[in-house]
């Protein structure tokens, strides 16, 4: 039996997709007997681009583009084997970087 914790981090730029991971995620490890702490939603990071629409004519011409990059953290506490089993098979949606800490 594994004892300690295993920290997940999820990130995705679609905030629905990282829910539908998360809740993923806890049905997997609440199945299989750990205990789940989550998941907690961190500050989202949000980067700003400004691009001039034309770089002679209009130079006070500009187009704001924005990405937003949705972040949650799920802790599962005392993992069995079967837990760490059941999250490595897990197929997950594309577009989610998962980050796992022991």
């Amino acid at each position: 039996m594994a004892k300690g914790r295993l920290r997940v981090r999820l990130k995705s730029f679609d905030h629905r997709v990282i829910d539908d991971a998360a809740a993923k995620i806890v049905e997997t490890a609440v199945s299989t007997g750990a205990k789940v702490i989550g998941p907690i939603p961190m500050p989202t990071d949000r980067r700003m681009m400004v691009v001039n629409t034309s770089p002679h004519v209009d130079k006070n011409a500009r187009e704001h583009f924005e990405m937003l990059v949705h972040k949650r953290l799920i802790d599962i506490v005392d993992p069995t084997p079967k837990t760490i089993e059941g999250l490595s098979n897990l197929d997950l949606p594309a577009g989610v970087d998962i980050e796992v800490k022991m």
